[in-house]
């Protein structure tokens, strides 16, 4: 039997809507279930750093977060989005593209030609704090996973359909895969097994079998997919539709939509996503609404949304789920947000564009 609920968030004018039966995360204990909120735990050991790329300034803000002042800002390239830390945290892969920006209401036809040279991964050793190598990773990608041995990329080239394997060490690129049109969001699996790239021309995901470098599923969601997360047990992936206005929640055993989370209210648009470390709770970006929201995964239902900066985008959560940093692009900063209480503790002044965010631990 399908059910539906919908809650008021206070703060944004934001209501969430859950339908179906089945969107409770498979890990569960007695307290969560018992509705505590805030569980006990270690608090994140500074220093950790964050790093936030910035798709205007072509650069990398370095922040630190005991503090949360900033300690550096390293040099990358064209339109720094997508970022990921490899395994051992000491170097980041971003995606950087030579494709003009191209906003809403824009007119293609009109802009400059792209700029193929400036299309690649690069590849940020944290100890010299600079790019040591850019991989080709075919042309414009957006976003991009890095496999849990750290021997492979994964990026989704935007301007071509396609979904990019890459061997870092030798930097060859073994795979060239077919997905739907725009591919944006990369997220791979914690248990490695399998890559989600979200189409937003298609309003699908395809689904990449690490093991044969195939694509062995293809499922509709949500009106223009953005990005995807998992839970930490790999049996829950959950998609986030900017124009459906919805997160898609997928059961990963079969590849399908088992639920659906709706986020209503005034320009709300779910962009980023990121599950807590319990499974326990889902974050949403939403962009133009400028908000975060707070969702229980017990019970489907909204738990609050915190105003943050202008379109949030890419968000970020430390690794004991107290702290959360979201960029937020034409405002030109971070906004961090403690999760016990649900309110931003710190704006941190980032580049042009904050795009975005990880965090090394």
């Amino acid at each position: 039997m399908t059910r539906c609920c919908c809650v008021a968030l206070a703060g944004a004018g934001l209501w969430l809507t859950a339908c179906g039966g089945a969107s409770a995360p498979p890990n569960t204990n007695a307290d969560a279930a018992a509705g505590l909120d805030t569980p006990t735990r270690a608090a994140t050991a500074p220093p950790y750093r964050v790093y936030v790329t910035n798709e205007g300034s072509g650069d990398l803000t370095v922040i630190a977060g005991g503090t949360h002042d900033v300690l550096a800002t390293i040099p990358l390239g064209k339109r720094p989005r997508g970022i990921k830390v490899g395994p051992g945290g000491n170097r980041l892969f971003v995606a950087l593209s030579g494709s003009p920006p191209a906003p809403p209401g824009v007119d293609e036809d009109t802009l400059p030609p792209p700029d193929r040279s400036a299309d690649g991964i690069g590849v940020v050793d944290l100890t010299e704090q600079r790019v040591v190598k850019v991989l080709d990773a075919g042309t414009d990608p957006e976003q991009v996973a890095v496999s849990p041995d750290g021997t492979r990329i994964f990026a989704a080239n935007e301007d071509a359909a396609l979904a990019t394997i890459v061997e870092i060490a030798s930097g060859k690129i073994v795979a060239e895969l077919p997905v739907g049109g725009e591919p944006e969001g990369v997220s791979l699996s914690p248990d490695g097994r399998f890559v989600y790239v979200t189409s937003e021309n298609d309003s699908q995901v395809s689904v990449i079998d690490t093991a044969g470098l195939e694509v062995v599923a293809v499922f509709d969601v949500g009106a223009r997919p953005r990005s995807s997360a998992f839970s930490p047990d790999s049996t829950r992936a959950y998609v986030t539709a900017e124009n459906g206005g919805t997160v898609s929640v997928v059961d990963t055993a079969t590849h399908a939509v088992i639920d659906t989370i709706e986020l209503t209210g005034e320009s709300v648009r779910p962009m980023g996503v990121v599950v807590s470390p319990d499974g326990m709770r889902l974050y949403v970006t939403t962009g133009r609404g400028g908000t975060v929201a707070a969702i229980d995964l017990v019970s489907g239902k909204g738990i609050a949304s915190v105003e943050v900066g202008m379109r949030p985008w890419g968000i970020a959560l430390t690794a004991d789920g107290q702290y959360l940093y979201v960029a937020n692009g034409p405002s030109n900063d971070v906004s961090v947000v403690e999760t016990d209480t649900l309110m931003v503790v710190a704006t941190i002044s980032a580049g042009e564009r904050p795009w975005g965010v990880a965090i090394v631990e």
